[in-house]
């Protein structure tokens, strides 16, 4: 079984949390489920802003679910990944219409959402609802992994060990259970970090296993190392950039001034029109789903 004192984490936790909004009191689990999709491989300063504005804008799964898709990729902006906002907008509109507009605090409940997959369920449950359950994502891994193994990093993700890990770290109080997942998870990310970990900031730094061991550098499976510049992903952001600043379908040619190689531009606008992500008139322009329904090819 693992060995890290959550206590002294949570304890650290609580006098150095960063003040995010949805941690803020009264958030509800809509709040949390939103800035949940929103974080999922995004950094939270970038996320910050545009979850304020949509809470603003869409207080309640019921007024997300209002809108057009289009209206809700055009709000993700710059998020990245904007197949994360047709997601929860489908998850909206079963909220609004079978779960009385209340996120589900169930995780199995949650689970049957569309687009809602372990981990979210988890967060959702623990971080909106109290719960105890464990939440485990990169930070938290690679925390358990230094401190209670000695390893350099996590390797290879494993679903059954990770969660045991966790599980086994946790209070047996609901309430404070949910808050070491969150202090776990805070402490990965501004603290234990990847790269340069500050361990002299640690509160666990004296029981440590990987300090006892003398740091020794991660030595398992090579990560993959992500790119952005040039890959299809980028090219999709740059299409989707000229649909949500036009207020009318663009023409091809307008899009086919983003990028020049050709071959990849039509690669990844079909793979957009396959994602549900934009829409082709029967004229042949292309739009943001659900906008300029009159004449949308089908």
């Amino acid at each position: 079984m693992p060995s890290l004192d959550v206590i002294e984490v949570l304890d650290w936790f609580d006098a150095n949390a960063r003040d995010l909004a949805w941690r803020k009191p009264g958030t509800t689990g809509w709040g949390v489920l939103v800035s949940e999709i929103m974080l999922q491989q995004t950094p939270v300063a970038r996320v910050e802003p545009i979850w304020l504005a949509w809470m603003a804008r869409w207080p309640l799964p019921s007024s997300l679910a209002a809108v057009s898709q289009g209206e809700v990729v055009r709000a993700w902006g710059k998020l990245g990944y904007p197949r994360r906002a047709l997601r929860l907008h489908a998850a909206a509109g079963v909220i609004a219409a079978e779960h009385n507009d209340v996120v589900p605090a169930d995780i199995d409940t949650l689970l049957a959402l569309p687009g809602i997959g372990a981990y979210t369920a988890r967060a959702v449950a623990a971080f909106a609802y109290g719960q105890r359950c464990p939440v485990v994502d990169t930070n938290v891994r690679r925390v358990v992994a230094r401190a209670a193994h000695g390893a350099g990093d996590a390797g290879p993700p494993s679903t059954t060990r990770d969660l045991a890990d966790v599980e086994a770290l946790l209070p047996a109080d609901p309430a404070t259970a949910a808050r070491a997942s969150a202090a776990l998870m805070e402490l990965g990310a501004v603290v234990c970090t990847a790269r340069a970990p500050r361990c002299g900031d640690c509160p666990v730094v004296s029981s440590c296993a990987w300090q006892r061991a003398g740091r020794p550098a991660y030595d398992g499976p090579a990560k993959a190392v992500q790119r952005f510049a040039g890959t299809d992903r980028q090219v999709r952001g740059l299409l989707l950039d000229v649909l949500r600043g036009s207020t009318d379908p663009a023409p091809k040619t307008r899009l086919d001034l983003v990028w020049s190689d050709a071959c990849q531009r039509d690669r990844c606008l079909h793979s957009l029109v396959v994602d549900g992500l934009v829409e082709q008139t029967e004229d042949g322009r292309f739009a943001l789903p659900g906008e300029h329904r009159q004449g949308v090819t089908k």
